[in-house]
């Protein structure tokens, strides 16, 4: 492995911090679309807690970058909303409504982020480069928005692909 210098270290951390907030801030939009689709829904009261935990996670990836002095690329993040925005035109069998197959693909998205969120923790957790219990919860939370979002794709997935 190659050599980092303490600039470096530096450098690499608050690009990984705005790659992860960049992330977080198509996550939170992505959620409360979800969970807005699905309110009235057995489903709907889950998304709606994935969605608020997801939202307070970024803000506390906002303190953390805080706390560790690291200036927020915005282009990053208004690039994300953007590409956020530019994944609702994907073809999905239904031009002008929502198909069916649209929250089993975005569930599987909003997994994806939450492992990949956790996956930052654990990074972070390693350098030890903030409180390590803070991340430990953050940790936790990550696995629960996992685990809560399987049980909800698997049950989409069910719903849209049961020939019953």
């Amino acid at each position: 492995m190659p050599v980092t210098t303490s600039k470096d270290t530096s450098q690499l951390l608050r690009i990984y911090l705005n790659d992860h907030l960049a992330g977080s801030t198509g996550g939170v939009n992505l959620a409360r679309r979800l969970a807005a689709q699905h309110r009235g829904t057995p489903a709907g009261p889950a998304l709606e807690r994935v969605a608020v935990d997801i939202a307070e996670d970024r803000e506390a990836l906002l303190a953390i970058m805080k706390e560790l002095d690291i200036p927020v690329s915005r282009y990053k993040s208004v690039l994300t909303w953007i590409g956020e925005r530019l994944g609702r035109l994907k073809l999905n069998g239904r031009l002008l409504r929502r198909s069916p197959l649209s929250s089993v693909l975005e569930l599987e998205m909003m997994m994806l982020g939450a492992n990949g969120k956790a996956a930052g923790w654990r990074a972070l957790r390693t350098a030890q480069v903030v409180d390590v219990d803070r991340l430990d919860e953050l940790l936790e939370r990550a696995d629960q928005q996992s685990s809560t979002l399987e049980v909800l794709r698997v049950r989409a997935a069910a719903e849209v692909f049961s020939t019953d």
